[in-house]
């Protein structure tokens, strides 16, 4: 290895062990117990799942045989994995790779993209090809008339909307968002990218945002959150095409069943104010989750 490499691996551990310990430690933990949440730092994305998984109690714990699996990524934009802007592809494909070793019948990838041409985001961020090959399907979240209108029971502003079917259908939801800066909402993680599960976007945006963020929640909380903050696009955002984008390898991976607990640490590792983040405390509100990190079992992974 050359030694600016070797220095270069260096600060990077440094720089992202620190931004790990913005999180706090949580609750007491006991050997072998497992956590409410985990954050794990490294550089394959793959291992880093497994690890993160195994401190919450297991894939199995999360996906049974037989069972329909929902994988719901970040593919709003039509731009390749080293802009940040999509979920980084290979971290999607294990996810549906360890799905189907547990015995998934089914394991199913969407999102309502952002830019129209889907089959180009799907294809250009990598997430196709990556689903495709650990034998996932891929199914489109731009045609209207697959979606179903939902009453949201609990809502607080969006009562309804129109909910894809594959969401709808799942036994398991394992929601798998990028985490970056968002001019309109401050950032985009888990809870904003359920967003690419309704058609009725537009309508959130024009009524109270941040209430319908977490009014969507309701419709099937994820069973699992894993939020990728590999590359993290820390201004700019969110489609790292703007000359003000400034993108952080932060090589970390977040995993929790707590939306709102693991939208909450994210923040504090993008070093947003979490009251800035509206559709946090709308979600603590509806019960989706809780915003204070210590009364949590924390396991960081370095």
């Amino acid at each position: 290895m050359l030694r600016r490499d070797f220095l270069k691996g260096i600060a990077l551990t440094a720089i992202t062990a620190g931004l790990l310990d913005r999180l706090p430690l949580g609750a007491a933990v006991k050997a072998g117990e497992s956590v409410d949440l985990a954050a794990v730092k490294g550089r394959n994305v793959a291992e880093m799942f497994d690890k993160g998984v195994a401190a919450l109690g297991g894939m199995e714990k999360f996906v049974k045989k037989g069972q329909s699996v929902l994988v719901k990524p970040n593919i709003g934009w039509n731009t390749p994995p080293e802009k940040g802007a999509d979920t980084n592809p290979e971290l999607v494909g294990h996810i549906v790779k360890r799905a189907f070793e547990c015995g998934a019948s089914r394991v199913v990838v969407f999102d309502h993209t952002c830019d129209r041409d889907w089959n180009s985001c799907y294809k250009l961020s990598g997430i196709r090809e990556a689903v495709e090959k650990a034998g996932g399907i891929m199914v489109t979240g731009n045609d209207r008339s697959m979606y179903r209108k939902v009453e949201i029971k609990g809502a607080k502003s969006m009562k309804s909307a129109l909910v894809h079917p594959a969401l709808l259908e799942a036994d398991v939801v394992i929601n798998v968002p990028v985490l970056k800066n968002h001019g309109g909402a401050a950032m985009t993680c888990a809870m904003k990218n359920y967003m690419g599960v309704v058609w009725d976007r537009p309508w959130m945006h024009r009524n109270d945002l941040h209430q319908c963020i977490a009014d969507s929640i309701l419709i099937r909380k994820p069973d699992l959150n894993v939020v990728d903050a590999m590359l993290v696009m820390t201004s700019g955002g969110p489609t790292g095409r703007s000359a003000r984008t400034k993108s952080v390898k932060m090589n970390s991976l977040l995993l929790s069943k707590d939306i709102v607990a693991i939208d909450t640490a994210a923040a504090r590792m993008l070093g947003v104010d979490i009251n800035a983040v509206k559709h946090l405390d709308c979600g603590e509100k509806l019960s989706l989750g809780h915003i204070d990190l210590t009364k949590l079992k924390i396991k960081r992974i370095v």
